[in-house]
């Protein structure tokens, strides 16, 4: 009889150990996804955050770049800025152009084969 009494508190206790357990376990694969998902969140905003500095960096030093060309450009005589925005292909070709001029004059040691 007062065997019987131990074992059904023994039942009771490894009953309410192994519910325990299970509840421990959701909650802590609970706590893991939400922490999961919280890191998730933040690496997604910091990314966001870094693409627009870069983009914001990348517009502005474009932006300088066209004014310093364009500054160049209104220099040349003979209306060149205006020109070469009616002709784009003839100031592609241009600049090709200067820049093998260019590349040949700075590489001497590499002579063109022929």
């Amino acid at each position: 009889m007062m065997n019987d009494k131990y074992q059904h508190k023994i039942g009771q206790d490894v009953t309410r150990t192994k519910k325990d357990l299970l509840a421990l376990g959701n909650d802590s694969v609970a706590g893991l996804s939400n922490m999961f998902e919280q890191l998730a969140d933040d690496t997604q905003k910091k990314v966001s955050g870094a693409v627009e500095s870069v983009g914001k960096g990348v517009e502005q030093g474009l932006s300088q770049y066209n004014s310093k060309v364009q500054e160049l450009a209104d220099r040349i005589p003979g209306n060149f800025g205006k020109n070469a925005a009616g002709y784009p292909w003839v100031t592609i070709t241009a600049s090709l152009a200067f820049g093998l001029l260019l590349g040949a004059l700075l590489k001497p040691g590499r002579q063109p084969a022929g």
